[in-house]
Formats: C-alpha cells, structure tokens, sequence
C-alpha cells in the first residue's frame, strides 16, 4: 500500500486526484499507476485503470493482487471483475465508499485499511479541487 499511496501523491503534486495503485504477485511489483485524468485529459484514466495499462498482456490474473488507495468506483470495479483479479486491498472507503459488497458478492477478497494517510490524501485533495473531484466521481 505504501508504493500505492506514493503515486496517489504524485497525482496530487501534479493537481491531479490521488488514487494510486500497485498489481501484485505476492511481494513482486508487475506495475505501479495513478489518476491521471487532469494531466491527460483523460476520463476513464482512473489509478487502477492506469496501473492495469502499465502492466501490459497477462494471460492471466489470477494470482494477483490490485492495491488501491480509494474504494474502486463502478468503471474500476468492472475491470477487476472482467480480469477476475481475486484480491483487492483497498487503503480506505470513507471519502468515496465505491460498492464493495459487489465485489465480494462477485468473488473478489477485499481487504479494506482504513488507512488514514489515504484518507487524508483524498480530503486535501477534495478541499484543494471540489470542481474535479465532482467530476471524477460523475458530479455526485
């Protein structure tokens, strides 16, 4: 989660939103992401979707594990499902609670934190930007 929640502030120094994220082996790193929907002008370039990019070709996904710092949203969720990732550890669900029970209704093992750097990370971030944050999350 530490490597996870490094990127999440190298989106945030960039004025971007500080969602990062690690794909695992075990303790081997495939690939390391973050939001970067203000930098690029990218809608759907979540952390996680980023991390997932980052990590090219898998023939699978099974023995991973996705570290986030934020509770993955409808678009992230539907990725971790279509690439049956098992695992998820998640570093907090208070500033945006994502749906985590889908998850788990659907086979994912999710791990949840409650990580307060994560946490504290996210609301900076929601003080500093509340315009972008709407609109990362569908203005809600």
């Amino acid at each position: 989660m530490a490597l996870a929640l490094d990127q999440a502030r190298l989106s945030l120094e960039a004025g971007g939103v500080p969602v990062g994220a690690v794909l695992a082996v075990g303790a081997d790193v495939l690939a390391a992401g973050h939001n970067e929907r203000v930098q690029n002008g990218d809608p759907v370039a979540h952390g996680e979707i980023a991390c997932l990019r980052n990590a090219g070709r898998r023939p699978s996904y099974a023995d991973t594990t996705l570290y986030t710092t934020l509770s993955p949203c409808q678009m992230c969720t539907g990725a971790i499902l279509l690439f049956q990732i098992p695992r998820v550890v998640v570093g907090e669900a208070r500033t945006f609670a994502g749906d985590l029970d889908f998850l788990r209704m659907n086979g994912v093992e999710i791990v949840l934190l409650d990580d307060p750097a994560c946490e504290a990370a996210m609301q900076e971030f929601q003080t500093r930007y509340p315009q972008v944050w709407s609109e990362d999350i569908g203005g809600r």
